[in-house]
């Protein structure tokens, strides 16, 4: 076969087709590498709730109570990814006020396989549909974590009511104030618009740039940072389950009577799921995959092994044995306090981060869970609540050029800009006592609430007989 080359003519016609093809693809198109990626981080963000926290939690309590931790984590990913579709994702990430979004992408209205969600870059974009399932494992987890600190004696009936209330009222509300924002295109063409303006169009458009500016949660408008969750998902969750666990009371025979951890060999599979997890739910929230999403990942590993690091030798030296548990719970709380900063920190600093989070999160949930005499079963503050503390202020800190951080990008000037740490870290502070008060305040209302309704405990009997079996007709294990 031989090839013809084109006459003239031929060549013209090939040119304007080229030029009306490149003309197409200048449209925003979404970025397929992107895509996938966005799509392997979901389902390892799934993987992380199940079966990572079922089985991690389900090992940290009694054999008789096992079924009834993984049902309720189960329970719980499922009802709020129903609710999320209905009405979660759109009253999350849509306009409406700083503080709530609206209805008009309830039951997905406008969502389709065409539609597309921005990232962190003008121009680069992702499946709308991609995102929504991202943010969705977000939202199911969250509540999920909340059941450790009062497991083994509280009644279903209340956790099937009090999720729905919760994820509603106070997931929703703190997600959409710290992550919903306009998006770099909005702003990137406003500020476009307002450089091409002439001087007597040059007001309107600055007002068109100022109101996209405005289009954004109440804490994102502070200034606050939060890369993938830590005031979001992990203080939010962990005040929330010390209120419940302080309301709802001790367990039966709490401080009298041994109550070992049923499994270890499941709890560190499940922490394993979880770590393994988390670079879904870490690097996949750079919703791109570059640069920072790498130093994302790296943050991830490092601050993680730090943190495990840590607490394994600080218990060592405090009370003479290094365990496996204890190693296992420095990696979750050295996941956590990265989880806000791994964006933003260099490697050095998010190893800083993990080590003071390994140290310290093990002095709240020996020192002073003991000395205040709470029951958090299975320490979702003393890792969760103390460790998203840690690492949300760690990352008004860490953010800094000068120790490595990222910076914080100006999409209006467009180039990262000046760092004022007086600044962020009162952003930083003003998001962890905002977290603080609406999940501690709400949480304790809608507990109050689903007592009087179905009522929160089971009573002595069924509670030493175990929750496998009064309320689910099950055990874990037929030996």
């Amino acid at each position: 076969m031989t090839f013809k080359r084109p006459s003239g003519a031929g060549l013209a016609a090939l040119a304007v087709g080229l030029f009306a093809a490149t003309a197409a693809y200048a449209d925003p198109t979404v970025n397929k590498g992107d895509n996938a990626w966005m799509m392997t981080s979901t389902v390892l963000v799934l993987l992380m709730t199940v079966p990572g926290l079922a089985l991690f939690y389900g090992g940290l309590v009694r054999s008789k109570n096992m079924l009834s931790v993984l049902m309720q984590v189960l329970y719980t990913a499922c009802i709020v990814m129903i609710i999320w579709a209905l009405y979660g994702y759109s009253i999350t990430f849509t306009g409406g006020s700083a503080y709530i979004g609206g209805f008009s992408k309830a039951f997905l209205a406008g969502v389709t396989p065409d539609s597309m969600a921005a990232s962190f870059t003008a121009d680069a974009n992702i499946s709308e549909l991609v995102y929504f399932c991202f943010q969705m494992t977000f939202a199911a987890i969250t509540p999920g974590l909340i059941v450790g600190a009062f497991a083994e004696r509280t009644k279903f009936a209340a956790i099937a009511l009090f999720i729905p209330l919760w994820v509603t009222l106070i997931y929703f509300p703190i997600a959409h104030m710290v992550w919903y924002w306009a998006g770099p295109d909005a702003i990137v063409a406003a500020a476009k618009a307002v450089a091409a303006a002439a001087p007597d169009a040059k007001a309107a458009a600055q007002a068109k740039l100022d109101e996209v500016m405005a289009d954004a949660g109440q804490v994102f408008l502070w200034g606050a940072l939060d890369f993938a969750g830590g005031t979001v998902v992990h203080i939010n969750a962990g005040i929330a389950g010390l209120v419940g666990c302080l309301i709802i009371g001790k367990r039966t025979g709490y401080g009298k009577e041994l109550m070992a951890p049923h499994s270890l060999t499941m709890t560190m599979i499940g922490a394993s799921l979880l770590w393994v997890g988390w670079f879904g739910f870490n690097v996949g929230s750079n919703l791109e995959a570059s640069g920072t999403a790498a130093l994302s990942m790296t943050n991830t590993f490092l601050a993680t092994a730090v943190a495990a690091m840590a607490w394994m030798f600080a218990e060592w030296m405090t009370k003479g044995h290094p365990s496996l548990l204890g190693a296992a719970s420095g990696a979750v709380a050295g996941l956590v306090a990265v989880t806000p900063a791994c964006g933003f920190s260099g490697p050095m600093g998010a190893m800083v981060l993990g080590l003071v989070a390994g140290v310290v999160c093990l002095f709240f949930c020996t020192v002073v869970k003991n000395s205040l005499g709470y029951d958090d079963s299975l320490d979702v503050f003393g890792v969760h609540c103390v460790g998203g503390i840690i690492g949300a202020l760690g990352t008004g800190i860490l953010v800094n050029p000068a120790l490595g951080g990222t910076g914080v990008m100006d999409y209006v000037a467009g180039k990262i800009g000046d760092y004022d740490m007086v600044t962020q870290m009162l952003a930083q502070c003003k998001a962890v006592a905002t977290t603080l008060v609406w999940s501690g305040v709400g949480s304790a209302i809608l507990i109050k609430v689903v007592d009087v309704i179905v009522g929160l405990r089971v009573n002595v009997e069924v509670e030493r007989e175990g929750l496998d079996v009064t309320e689910h007709t099950e055990r874990a294990y037929n030996m």
